[in-house]
């Protein structure tokens, strides 16, 4: 099937809008009558007065990698060093068990109840609805379009679409949530019976093998909360832009016995997500959040024995955070048991670097939800044909398209995966447009024998060239269609020269930093370098070997190194001694006029041809 990026799939599905390539287009016009959706001002008001007194002052932000390092070396200096994840799946003796529920917002243009727009960046408080604060009077209204999304999310897990779901009302309160209830979809969801096949590349732990198959037991719609920010002084900020944005809630059976298999699990889901076009964002924009509930037995109890009380541990916001929480909880109540007690039902959270979870409430604190239909809300009937348009359209998916990166690029299992993942998908979409320009720009056609170094030359740039231009990969710029701070027609032409090795590696990489910056306008990366005369212009086979003699003039200890071999007094010839010599003529010469591999092979053979015989008569 034509692979067809989620933010196309998402203009075709909510604004009627098709692509002008592909076969989509050739078969069916735009859709009459149908305008992209511009946000109502209907129902809605703003219930902010004055947004000097209401932002948050500037802060530094401390990247999440730094933050680790940092609690890593506090750890070391106290003596606690942890162990490494991949040795700390089991612990003899016992089984673990898992169960996860995610949370995810739905990419929807409405709120699930209200008309109000769904906002992420926004001033705060200038989406809300009257229903969305509980004015008396206001009633909600299902928005039908936040189904889709929905549906879509489900039919990528492989659940079985309910055709009647209802809506129910669990109550509790909190500042929060301004009707003392949320609104989802406890007794009757709209999905069931579902499951996602984890594989050693998805970073499943060892002990589960080649693969895992994880089953998912229900999915339902429900209200998002108001955001809350902390303040000093026990003060609290509510943005009340987010109460009412459509979540959909994945519910897994317990079926997971490894750490590692969680987290994977965790980053499958929201790659899948991510390739429908469902999903928002990640985990790392709080798109995504995910709740583990955590159970230990002694393995003598597995036969017989039922499962171990279970805790749970709330608002996990990292597929590491998942990780390193259940292997905390898990050695806790393992402690715990061994040393005779018992092991408590009960809530608990999680801080980032910690080594332990802490209690938040115990059975004498968990609320009676008293879940009760809700009587405002009919029920949701879902057709035959819908389910059957939204399962036709959904594309390729991730597993599906790891294959392809994997068996037709040449791409390694772990690069194609970091494809899929970096930039909620965006990355992978971004090499796509590059490798489509560069093969037009080499006039290269897709045929039986696919020539891939050109693809694994593309592939290696946008994953780890690009990677290099900035710390957070927000700071690209990075789009739903694959477009960033870096044209994708600009890179495509800064590989097209290096591939014809018309430039050298280094000119390449200076380039690529000049699109970054903007000293490059769009589609100037041939008149710079032309402006600049920039052409890779190569040192003949003489001016090599003078390069070659003026660098190995001293290094007598080093050619001591390559007599040795030829003398059969060293077993492995010191290729690393060799690149050494290479690294100096690169310095030493016009670096924009060589090539390190012709370097190489120049130096190569006068040592065997001059120097070496040179040594042997001296």
């Amino acid at each position: 099937m034509k692979r067809f990026s989620p933010a196309e799939l998402s203009r075709y599905l909510l604004t009627g809008q098709l692509s002008r390539r592909g076969c989509l287009h050739a078969r069916l016009p735009r859709i009459p009558g149908r305008a992209p959706f511009r946000p109502t001002q209907a129902r809605t008001f703003s219930a902010q007065v004055d947004t000097a007194t209401s932002l948050p002052p500037n802060s530094t932000v401390v990247p999440l990698r730094k933050q680790l390092k940092d609690q890593a070396k506090a750890l070391k200096a106290t003596g606690k060093k942890k162990k490494k994840n991949a040795d700390n799946q089991t612990v003899p003796g016992w089984e673990l068990t898992v169960g996860i529920e995610i949370h995810a917002q739905l990419n929807t243009a409405r709120k699930l109840f209200s008309p109000a727009a769904t906002s992420f960046n926004d001033r705060p408080n200038s989406h809300v609805a009257l229903f969305d604060v509980a004015m008396p009077g206001s009633q909600p209204l299902f928005q039908p379009e936040t189904l889709i999304p929905a549906v879509r999310a489900a039919l990528a897990l492989n659940c079985a679409i309910q055709p009647v779901s209802r809506f129910d009302r669990k109550h509790y309160f909190h500042w929060d949530q301004p009707s003392g209830y949320q609104i989802t979809q406890y007794y009757h969801p709209f999905a069931r019976d579902g499951r996602i096949a984890l594989h050693a590349r998805d970073g499943i732990a060892s002990e589960d093998g080649d693969g895992v198959e994880i089953g998912i037991k229900q999915v339902q719609m429900e209200q998002d909360t108001a955001k809350t920010t902390a303040q000093p002084g026990e003060v609290h900020w509510l943005d009340f832009n987010r109460v009412g944005l459509p979540l959909v809630e994945i519910i897994t059976l317990p079926q997971i016995r490894h750490p590692a298999t969680a987290a994977a699990f965790v980053r499958k889901v929201q790659m899948l997500l991510n390739s429908v076009d469902a999903c928002v964002s990640g985990m790392e924009a709080g798109g995504l959040r995910a709740d583990v509930n955590v159970s230990v037995r002694r393995t003598e109890d597995v036969a017989s024995g039922p499962l171990g009380t279970r805790t749970e541990i709330k608002n996990l916001s990292s597929f590491k955070a998942v990780e390193d929480a259940i292997i905390a909880e898990r050695d806790r109540q393992i402690a715990v048991l061994e040393a005779g007690g018992v092991v408590e039902g009960e809530t608990r959270g999680w801080s980032l670097g910690s080594t332990e979870t802490r209690r938040l409430r115990g059975k004498e604190g968990e609320v009676d939800y008293r879940y009760m239909p809700d009587p405002d809300l009919g029920p949701v009937v879902i057709g035959e044909d819908l389910v059957g348009h939204l399962a036709s359209s959904m594309g390729v998916l991730p597993d599906a398209e790891i294959d392809e990166l994997v068996g037709t690029y040449g791409l390694s299992s772990k690069d194609a995966l970091s494809l899929m993942l970096l930039d909620d998908g965006a990355r992978v979409q971004y090499f796509y447009n590059v490798l489509e320009a560069l093969e037009e720009r080499l006039g290269l056609a897709r045929e039986a024998e696919y020539d891939q170094r050109h693809a694994l030359l593309a592939a290696n740039w946008c994953l780890h060239e690009l990677g290099k231009l900035t710390d957070l990969a927000s700071d690209l710029g990075m789009t739903p269609d694959g477009e960033c701070q870096v044209p994708s027609a600009d890179l495509a032409a800064i590989l097209s020269h290096l591939h014809r090795s018309e430039i050298t590696a280094k000119v390449a990489k200076d380039l690529l930093w000049s699109v970054f910056r903007g000293e490059i306008t769009a589609g100037g990366v041939t008149q710079t370098i032309d402006a600049a005369n920039l052409w890779f212009k190569e040192l003949s086979e003489q001016e090599y070997a003078e390069l070659a003699d003026q660098v190995v003039e001293g290094e007598d200890k080093v050619m001591g190194e390559f007599l040795r071999f030829k003398r059969g007094k060293a077993k492995a010839y010191p290729q690393g001694k060799l690149m050494f010599l290479v690294g100096k003529m690169m310095r030493a010469g016009p670096e924009q006029q060589m090539d390190p591999a012709s370097a190489e092979r120049v130096l190569r053979a006068r040592i065997e041809s001059v120097y070496l015989p040179a040594l042997e008569a001296s």
